[in-house]
């Protein structure tokens, strides 16, 4: 009963929000602009805690940037270079080679754990962020990007193996898992309980947060915009009735996550293949068809990535952009995709931190690199105003002037998957906190679904804000934890490898 008055509380703050909006408002004020107003104070504290800023070298930095590619570099060396020296394995691994067909605790392949968890980070960062980053620093950002990419690749190793690690299996056969569990349960093991519990609580909230804001509001926000240009912009019977499209994508993810983690990747493993072959193979063809502008794109970047004169701040403001938009993009350290990792079946926690590294690579280092190519040879980044998805929307239209239409199916299908696979990260995040009940599990998809409609009515600086301080705050207890429990998993890795090279890791293909 406590739980559920609990739940009944917060949702009642979503009940009074509509009557907020047209109460506090002008009769002739659209409810895209009502719902903007409204949400544009809380918003702007959530930025201003969130991203509070040190002095270094005569800037002033976000902290959270620090905090997390300090993390991945120090990860990298930690365990001598594992983005590289795991890479060969982790295909091995999703190709299902090491797949054992006995029974094992969890609840989905390597593979199909991988397409949730990139259908979550394989999206609308890799469009409408890459061309964020490139307006904001330049072409230059994007090496900051790949950079961010790569060494990210370590952060997920260690965050995934421990979610596996540290799961909770239910009886009847579902997982939960993620920092959550590994905070409370990691923390309980080296003496330290209540401050692992006050982590994992920290982290619950921010998680229920983020994946109401990147994982929501930021892809129906983008995938409304494209449909707009795609069908008229101004002239669109959907200008101004953003409102009405997030109803519509309410309803279809809606149907979706109520089948659990089991109903999503069914959906994302057919999904997820899918999209990224449409998306890269319009990007690849862009690319070769301008290849002789290829060397010139490339040393731009090099050049904006190191120009004292860059376009947001000098060198270190084009790094601050490049490893935002990179982090945003891949979601390493931040401590998301443990959730989704926690679900495999496996009863070899390391396994899967190597599948999860191989996210950050294909995510950030190959598919947002050739969103920045593609949008760098168009030089619309320098001519126009557009931002976010238009900006990408445009560079592609250039070569390819359908290619809106195509992109508008692809960036729905990117927002869709996204927002699902987020809605099991803020599920499990909001029964972590109000305990693992029916009503706790209905009352949060309804609000998950409510904040589809919120952010496709907002602008795109509001959503922005909004998204990356609800989801970088998760990284502040996430890589607390991964610090203290780094050891563990080094030593879990070393003893997977030398059981490797004796042979004793059974291959069945």
């Amino acid at each position: 009963m406590k739980h559920t008055l609990r739940i009944l509380s917060s949702l009642s703050l979503l009940l009074i929000l509509p009557v907020h909006l047209f109460a506090s408002t002008g009769a002739s004020a659209g409810i895209d602009e009502r719902i903007n107003d409204a949400m544009a104070p809380l918003t702007a504290l959530m930025f201003k805690i969130v991203f509070f800023s040190v002095p270094v070298g005569g800037m002033m930095i976000p902290f959270v940037l620090i905090w997390l590619v300090a993390a991945a570099l120090l990860f990298t060396l930690f365990l001598k270079f594992i983005n590289v020296r795991g890479f060969r394995h982790a295909i091995d691994l999703v190709r299902g080679i090491y797949d054992s067909p006995d029974k094992q605790a969890g609840e989905v392949s390597h593979f199909q754990a991988l397409t949730a968890a990139l259908s979550a980070t394989v999206g609308l960062g890799n469009i409408a962020g890459v061309a964020v980053a490139i307006t904001l620093g330049g072409p230059g950002a994007t090496l900051w990007m790949i950079v961010g990419g790569l060494i990210g690749m370590s952060s997920k190793f260690v965050e995934c193996t421990l979610g596996v690690k540290y799961r909770k299996v239910h009886a009847d056969g579902s997982v939960s898992g993620g920092p959550m569990y590994y905070l409370s349960r990691g923390f309980a093991e080296k003496g330290w309980p209540s401050a692992g519990k006050v982590l994992a609580f920290f982290f619950a909230v921010m998680c229920v947060g983020g994946s109401l804001g990147g994982g929501n509001m930021f892809q129906a926000n983008q995938a409304f915009k494209q449909a707009v240009i795609a069908t008229g912009g101004e002239g669109s019977m959907l200008y101004q009735q953003g409102w009405l499209f997030g109803v519509v994508m309410a309803v279809l993810v809606g149907v979706v996550i109520i089948g659990g983690i089991k109903g999503i990747v069914r959906v994302t493993s057919k999904l997820v293949p899918v999209m990224v072959a449409i998306y890269v193979s319009a990007a690849l063809f862009i690319i070769i068809s301008s290849f002789n502008q290829i060397p010139a794109a490339f040393a731009e970047i090099i050049r904006g990535a190191f120009a004292p004169e860059a376009m947001y701040g000098g060198v270190i403001g084009v790094l601050i952009q490049g490893f935002k938009r990179a982090a945003f993009s891949n979601e390493a350290g931040i401590g998301s995709a443990p959730i989704a990792h926690s679900a495999v079946k496996t009863d070899e926690p390391v396994t899967e931190g190597m599948v999860a590294l191989l996210e950050p690579f294909l995510d950030t280092v190959v598919i947002c690199t050739m969103t920045a190519l593609v949008i760098i040879i168009s030089g619309l980044y320098v001519e126009q105003g557009a931002d976010g998805i238009a900006l990408t929307s445009s560079a592609f239209e250039q070569t390819i002037s359908w290619f809106p239409y195509i992109l508008s199916i692809a960036v729905l299908l990117f927002a869709f998957s996204t927002m699902i696979s987020w809605s099991y990260y803020g599920l499990k995040a909001w029964t972590y906190i109000f305990g693992e009940s029916r009503v706790a599990d209905v009352s949060y998809k309804l609000l998950f679904c409510s904040f589809i409609i919120l952010g496709s009515a907002m602008n795109l600086g509001a959503v922005i804000d909004f998204t990356d301080a609800m989801i970088f705050a998760m990284s502040f207890p996430n890589i607390i934890g991964l610090y203290l429990l780094a050891p563990g998993v080094k030593r879990d890795l070393e003893d997977y490898f030398n059981r490797l090279a004796q042979g004793r890791i059974r291959r069945y293909r």
